[in-house]
């Protein structure tokens, strides 16, 4: 299923690997006993704004079909709560699932185009590995630009009442060695 429509699958359709990658992240290493009870979803806030329920966003990881998973706005909607995990029988961290599903989409490019929430993220992270701080102006001018130019122009009285009154500013703060911050979040990566 895909964009909730239903389509034939086929061999290459699917990533081998994929399981056992999402498995090797802290938190995904019990992916394999979920016994798709579907308490994740029936306990999920936010499950009727997904496309693909928590229960099914984990049977298509175990199936290995990655872009299914990695393009459906449902790991982005966690609103990570953790009431998922609490009430799991089988002890899934199906947050932790999310966010190393997340992580993955960034890697690879492939989450919902113009979807803001994946390009916040990729933004903030960027953001903070070049200077060591974030700017919340730039980080929402840019992400305007890459999903809804538009919405500047909606946006526009506000910002200007906010640089007025110097709640807001748009020059770039920086720490005073954004090199280490950029080293920690390196070795982050690593792990």
């Amino acid at each position: 299923m895909r964009n909730g429509t239903t389509h034939c699958r086929y061999a290459e359709d699917v990533n081998p690997a994929f399981p056992a990658e999402i498995m090797a992240k802290p938190g995904g290493e019990a992916l394999r006993d979920c016994i798709q009870c579907g308490t994740c979803s029936g306990a999920c806030p936010m499950s009727v704004h997904m496309d693909l329920t928590p229960r099914r966003v984990i049977a298509l990881t175990r199936a290995g079909l990655e872009r299914d998973v990695l393009e459906s706005a449902t790991p982005w909607l966690c609103a990570s709560c953790y009431e998922c995990q609490v009430r799991c029988p089988r002890d899934i961290k199906v947050t932790e699932v999310m966010y190393a599903l997340k992580r993955r989409a960034i890697e690879k490019g492939m989450y919902p185009k113009r979807f803001p929430i994946p390009v916040l993220a990729k933004a903030f992270y960027n953001m903070v590995a070049t200077h060591g701080r974030n700017s919340e102006s730039r980080l929402l001018i840019e992400l305007a630009f890459r999903t809804n130019p538009f919405s500047l122009l909606k946006m526009a009285p506000i910002g200007i009442k906010l640089l007025r009154t110097g709640r807001m500013a748009l020059g770039q703060d920086h720490t005073k060695n954004p090199k280490e911050i950029k080293a920690i979040l390196d070795a982050m990566e690593e792990s």
